[in-house]
């Protein structure tokens, strides 16, 4: 396999979205932005990073970047894909997304058209954020975009020059950390130093998205013992207020939202599935309690309050001094002199 010693990352944040996973990503710090741009990291390729919403180029100059990304001079390069993508075969006229203007014909370049131009010749493609992995928002029922993610538009098969397949990362935003992390693993395969990036058969990172949100919340211990939340800002599990997290793919309850801090059901709010393909359609509506959790919340009572009582029973037990025989004390350990006692002596 060709290593690399430099490569360009090529953002397109012309889909249907709201930059949120651009600014979301600014947040990272394992690794920053500012690790990858200043070649901080030893061991992967110099990184030439090519956002419209972060770069000091703005306008023709900084499409000047795509342009050549799409006639194969600035091989090689990450496509980056952010926002849903229209279909703009569903309509008589007009169009749903574009990016700057086509010099030959004056009229605006779709983002369709950019996927189609700039996908043939990038090294590796990732979805940034749900919109652009699973269609998201603007996907959802009765929106007249017909919008989709990258693989619904290039096709679940499809794989790059460098045989890579599509690397999806949802999320609504996405993760900080997760994006970077997912990045910093291309770019250690670009290096020769990692194997194929492992994937899920919906594109996902193996590492990142095969344990749900439950299995890494604050909250979990609480449902275990059947302690259940009966409005905000109780401390206790929040399935029964809407929470998903039982069933949703997602790491953010372990590793946080910023430098380790934060998280959804962390910080009180229920999961509403945005990391996942059927997100929002078949999450809706967000705050009523999920089908399945009266059941397993039903079910887990008994046994939760059973577990609950034996636990207080032993804390009560364990939360004490041992009896000792009356009149019957331990010494104090003598204690070295001070420094004080020292100099005084």
């Amino acid at each position: 396999m060709t290593t690399y010693d430099e490569i360009h990352v090529v953002w397109l944040t012309a889909g249907l979205g709201c930059d949120g996973d651009t600014v979301a990503m600014t947040a990272a710090t394992h690794p920053s932005i500012e690790d990858l741009v200043l070649g901080a990291l030893p061991g992967i390729p110099k990184v030439h990073f090519h956002n419209p919403v972060l770069a000091y180029e703005v306008g023709d100059d900084f499409l000047q970047i795509m342009h050549r990304a799409a006639a194969g001079e600035l091989e090689p390069f990450i496509l980056v894909v952010e926002g849903s993508i229209p279909n703009e075969k569903n309509k008589a006229d007009g169009y749903w997304a574009a990016i700057g203007t086509d010099p030959t014909t004056g009229q605006p370049i779709t983002t369709c058209e950019w996927i189609d131009r700039l996908a043939p010749h990038a090294w590796a493609a990732i979805g940034a954020g749900t919109c652009a992995t699973y269609g998201g928002i603007h996907a959802m029922a009765g929106n007249p975009t017909g919008c989709m993610g990258l693989p619904d538009y290039l096709g679940w098969a499809w794989k790059s020059n460098a045989d890579i397949p599509i690397v999806c990362m949802p999320g609504c935003p996405i993760q900080p950390d997760n994006f970077m992390e997912t990045l910093l693993y291309l770019l250690n395969q670009a290096a020769g130093r990692a194997p194929m990036i492992p994937l899920d058969d919906m594109l996902r990172p193996t590492w990142l998205f095969s344990d749900t949100v439950h299995e890494g919340c604050d909250r979990g211990g609480y449902y275990e013992q059947a302690d259940f939340a009966a409005g905000y800002g109780d401390r206790s599990c929040i399935v029964k207020l809407g929470c998903w997290g039982p069933v949703v793919q997602c790491n953010v309850p372990k590793r946080g939202w910023m430098n380790g801090i934060g998280g959804c059901p962390n910080v009180g709010g229920v999961c509403i599935g945005c990391t996942m393909p059927g997100f929002p359609d078949k999450f809706v509506p967000f705050m009523d309690e999920p089908p399945g959790a009266r059941m397993s919340t039903s079910a887990v009572g008994v046994y939760g309050r059973t577990v609950r009582s034996l636990r207080q029973f032993t804390l009560n037990s364990m939360n004490r001094e041992p009896d000792r025989p009356a009149g019957h004390t331990q010494p104090l350990p003598e204690q070295p002199p001070s420094s004080e006692q020292q100099l005084e002596s």
